[in-house]
């Protein structure tokens, strides 16, 4: 396509980031275009999977675990409380107050001999002990020996609570260093599983933390390297890299100071990638970053030194409303490159943060679908539009929603598309056993998102998880819950579609007592143009001569 068409999807994309929840959603509707007879056979499908994997041996530590301490119980939010909050803990005395306050008050003892896990059941014990030493108020003696009971066990019972954090940790990062993580891959690889390897770490606020994230990616590719003894990125394991860990100003405001510092480093990291033969996904990040990230990828992705090679991806967020949009520019970019890329799609796993954002920074609007079968929607709208763009998009599919994963296979199978042609993919500890009875029954490729690194690195990640997934609307949360239905559990969304949620949006934060004051979003083009237009008569051109 000519040149105009780039820049024409670049200021849509631009443009539709606080869209119209209501028409978003229809137009993916559109997009998806499911009869009604297409949504019955994929819901049967779906709600006979979720079945399967209620009657497996090993549903999942993650969903047993959601299942007994979900959202929706008092004590499920304390330890989501208490997990996040001991990210910014100063000092010992905090903590004890810290996990004092969050655990002595809630009801451990409901939940003993509940779940079919031994690990949660040995988590229950210890979180009822210790709630008992903290909390017990009886008067007499019984109440000194608790009282010496605890001033002297408080040192014991942090320990313990720490433990039990890096012993969940140790369920959802698969090695503490990549050699052995890769080790540890080697069973599942056995089944028919291939992985994609993250670093754990978050954003780098320094210079030398982007240094530091850019060497463990040079070393960790260099690692994976050994293990690529296949034809085809498809097959060889691969890589998922964090553009906001190889900056510390990652940011539209230093947009000329990322291209300029960023990209080559991006670039050198691709290209010991291709020269593996690998994968090498680049990770969606916030919303307010998706413009720069777009500039930095199609900066790096037109070095020739990439040419013929298939193992660039990119990670699309489906809860976006821009998502389809982002799609086209990245195939367009293919297109234009004679390039064929991976693009990973995934739900998104920020969706609080970018409504609090939004409401905080009084913008009229969420750059995110607020209910969550419009992300569903969106999904699948957004999966049927990669099966269609096959020539130069290697579509990967990740997520533990059976019902997702039913309507992925059934629009494949309508489209004509070989298993070859596309993967699944899954977080480590996670929806494993979907994926291997999809694996077995379907003969899919499926590839294993799985973290790497030290567990003190693990909390910000584990938390992001159990928030995405530990709402009762989540899917995670019910598969393992008998009192739910299969059916419910596999749900078709479509039947949900209606308008956006009565979520406030920031200008009616405060209503009815008043309207919030209007905001601007500073990362934002047309906004940003807006804000110029009216200074431009009065803007005197800089001289290269000099005064």
């Amino acid at each position: 396509m000519p040149r105009d068409t780039a820049l024409t999807l670049r200021d849509a994309i631009d443009a539709a980031i606080y869209s119209d929840e209501t028409v978003a959603v229809a137009s993916l509707v559109k997009t998806a275009a499911l009869s009604d007879a297409d949504r019955a056979r994929i819901c049967d499908r779906a709600a006979a999977l979720v079945t399967q994997i209620r009657t497996s041996a090993d549903p999942g530590l993650m969903e047993v675990f959601l299942a007994e301490y979900g959202l929706s119980t008092d004590e499920g939010i304390a330890l989501m409380c208490l997990a996040e909050a001991l990210l910014r803990v100063p000092d010992a005395d905090t903590m004890d107050d810290l996990i004092e306050d969050k655990i002595a008050p809630s009801d451990w003892g409901k939940h003993l001999g509940h779940s079919a896990s031994s690990l949660v059941n040995a988590s229950t014990w210890a979180l009822m002990l210790t709630g008992r030493v903290l909390d017990d108020e009886k008067p007499g003696i019984t109440r000194h020996l608790r009282s010496a009971v605890k001033r002297l066990g408080e040192p014991v019972i942090r320990t313990a609570v720490g433990r039990a954090m890096r012993e969940m940790g140790r369920q959802f990062v698969l090695g503490e260093t990549i050699q052995k993580a890769m080790k540890r891959a080697d069973g599942m690889q056995a089944k028919g599983f291939t992985y994609s390897y993250d670093m754990l770490g978050e954003a780098a606020r320094t210079e030398a933390d982007a240094k530091y994230y850019h060497l463990a990616y040079s070393r960790a590719i260099s690692a994976i390297a050994d293990h690529c003894v296949h034809g085809s990125v498809a097959e060889n394991p691969g890589i998922s890299v964090k553009l906001s860990a190889l900056h510390p100003r990652y940011e539209v405001a230093q947009q000329a100071r990322v291209m300029e510092e960023l990209v080559p480093r991006v670039r050198a990291l691709a290209l010991l990638a291709k020269s593996a033969g690998m994968g090498f996904n680049i990770d969606a990040e916030e919303a307010d970053r998706l413009a720069l990230s777009l500039d930095v990828i199609g900066a790096v992705l037109a070095d020739p030194a990439l040419a013929k090679w298939d193992g660039f991806g990119v990670v699309v967020q489906a809860y976006g409303q821009r998502a389809p949009l982002v799609i086209d520019q990245l195939y367009q970019m293919a297109h234009d490159l004679d390039r064929k890329i991976m693009v990973r799609l995934v739900k998104g796993a920020y969706w609080d943060a970018e409504i609090k954002r939004a409401q905080v920074q009084g913008i009229d609007g969420f750059p995110v679908f607020t209910a969550k079968q419009h992300t569903d929607i969106s999904y699948i709208a957004n999966a049927r539009k990669l099966l269609g763009l096959t020539d130069r998009i290697y579509p990967q599919f990740a997520t533990h929603n059976a019902h997702t994963v039913a309507a992925v296979l059934d629009m494949a199978a309508q489209m004509r598309r070989g298993k070859d042609t596309f993967e699944f993919q899954r977080l480590h500890g996670m929806g494993e056993t979907l994926h291997t009875i999809v694996l077995g029954a379907e003969n899919t490729r499926c590839r294993i998102y799985a973290p790497v690194g030290a567990h003190e690195d693990l909390l910000a990640y584990l938390v992001r998880r159990l928030l995405e997934n530990g709402a009762n609307s989540s899917f995670v949360n019910q598969i393992v819950d008998e009192s739910v239905p299969a059916s419910v559990v596999a749900a078709c969304p479509f039947d949900a579609a209606g308008p956006r949620p009565d979520l406030p949006t920031g200008p009616a934060l405060f209503a009815p007592a008043r309207i919030n004051s209007k905001g601007w979003d500073l990362t934002h083009q047309p906004t940003l143009d807006a804000i110029e237009r009216p200074a431009r008569p009065c803007m005197t051109p800089v001289s290269s001569q000099g005064p």
